[in-house]
């Protein structure tokens, strides 16, 4: 069997925390070269270089990040196990790292968590926000428990990872009241010509209004692509034009950027995805995500 040096791990650990050998080695009262070689060893016995320089400093590279976030969870379940024996509360919360895709809309990105926090009688939540391929890395290198996207990983993406689809929702389009009374008129061909904020061309709910717009034979004049979903609601708000979001959270947007429903768009729709590196999800706060989705995504019917 294989075991692990963990004086070598506590090293590494510390010099990851401290930001130099120096400082670790003052920090754990070793001579500065015993700190040195213990890193060395720990690195040849993992076959992988942990720190690299960046002009003075030491900086992880992406293993030395992964290999610190394991010792991070080591250390930290020593001192709780000390905290045990010595029969005191550990207040030690469940953890859980979402990466939530830039093209998801927020409000439907905080539906979709709710359930977590009452996973656990405490939660400690880490949410970043970012481009659906830099948020698969993370999660590749274990950096995520989730990623949570309106598109499966797309097959270009070489990473082990997996779908689960939480639900699918209805869209929308929005605009201020009184163009949105307007256009409401002769819906949808009414649309045709308007200034349209679209999202990406890489996004699956791009793809779903090109669609509609097809067959519907609108032709949507876009002024604005927007990656990110709540800033392209704040030039909705301003006024630049319709734009569309899910219909799940209709009535939320509408409150809360001053706009409203011109219409539903038929046919088309937007799903979301829980990715994980497991295939069967274990980590309690992502079952509980994931078996409160389809409620959370159950539409209401209109008037």
């Amino acid at each position: 069997m294989e075991w692990l040096n963990y004086h070598h791990l506590l090293y590494f650990w510390t010099v990851a925390r401290e930001g130099s050998v120096s400082r670790a080695a003052r920090q754990l009262r070793l001579a500065q070269p015993t700190v040195s070689g213990q890193l060395r060893a720990l690195e040849e016995r993992l076959g992988e270089k942990l720190f690299e320089r960046s002009g003075r400093a030491l900086v992880l590279t992406d293993v030395g990040r992964l290999v610190y976030r394991y010792a991070d969870d080591i250390f930290a379940l020593g001192r709780e196990l000390l905290d045990t024996l010595r029969d005191r509360p550990t207040g030690r919360p469940l953890r859980l790292q979402v990466g939530i895709a830039d093209q998801v809309t927020k409000t439907i990105a905080h539906r979709l968590l709710e359930p977590a926090f009452r996973a656990a009688e405490a939660l400690h939540l880490v949410c970043r926000e970012g481009p659906p391929d830099r948020l698969l890395a993370d999660l590749a290198t274990h950096q995520l428990d989730l990623v949570i996207s309106d598109a499966p990983i797309p097959p270009a993406v070489r990473v082990r990872a997996f779908n689960h689809l939480l639900g699918e929702s209805g869209v929308t389009v929005f605009a201020l009241p009184k163009p949105a009374a307007a256009w409401r008129r002769g819906f949808p061909a009414s649309l045709d010509g308007v200034p349209w904020l679209m999202p990406a061309e890489t996004s699956s709910l791009r793809r779903s209004l090109d669609e509609w717009c097809r067959r519907h034979g609108v032709r949507p004049r876009v002024v604005a692509e927007v990656d990110d979903s709540a800033l392209l609601k704040v030039f909705g708000q301003a006024g630049r034009g319709v734009f569309a979001a899910p219909t799940v959270v209709e009535a939320e947007i509408a409150a809360q950027y001053g706009v409203a429903a011109v219409g539903r768009l038929e046919g088309a729709r937007e799903r979301f995805y829980a990715i994980t590196v497991e295939r069967r999800i274990t980590h309690p706060a992502v079952v509980a995500i994931s078996e409160g989705a389809p409620a959370l995504l159950r539409e209401r019917k209109k008037g």
